[in-house]
């Protein structure tokens, strides 16, 4: 695997134990809270794994405003980045995992290539901004409702990019 990184924002501490979780199931080192990225750093890995929770009315976590400036300045032509979001599918069910939607809008034109896309089957949600092409973006977890698909859903996902690393 090339250097990798698992970069989250995370504010009651779900996305950042599931960064942890894919960290462990990756064999990733290095895992970095958004808050403190810098463009440096994210220049010197060859792979990103971007997470992020949903809030308010389908926004990034608050730290990700400034990390996604930090991130997106950095050269990532050529890159290989995948997505995932925590989202609640009940309580928020028309805008499920939308932060990962905008963290993949902002990532449209850096050259990039983000892998990791996964089925919507067997998610229950109204509509999603992280769905493009009948697809979400990267991997959508609700661990608020739906916790006992989690370990289940990383670890599909993990095998399904960890070649692609």
């Amino acid at each position: 695997m090339k250097k990798t990184v698992i970069i989250y924002g995370s504010s009651t501490g779900t996305c950042q134990s599931i960064a942890e979780t894919i960290a462990q199931k990756l064999g990733v080192a290095d895992i970095m809270d958004v808050a403190k990225v810098t463009i440096a750093q994210v220049q010197g890995y060859d792979n990103l794994l971007l997470g992020t929770s949903t809030w308010g009315a389908g926004e990034m976590q608050d730290d990700w405003y400034g990390g996604i400036k930090q991130i997106t300045s950095a050269d990532l032509s050529g890159k290989t980045v995948a997505l995932f979001g925590c989202g609640d599918s009940q309580s928020y069910s028309d805008t499920f995992c939308d932060g990962m939607g905008e963290i993949y809008r902002e990532l449209q034109g850096t050259g990039c290539n983000i892998i990791g896309g996964v089925s919507t089957d067997g998610y229950t949600y109204d509509d999603s901004t992280a769905v493009v092409d009948g697809r979400f973006v990267g991997l959508a977890i609700d661990d608020v409702n739906e916790s006992e698909q989690t370990e289940a859903r990383i670890d599909a996902w993990v095998e399904a990019i960890k070649n692609q690393l």
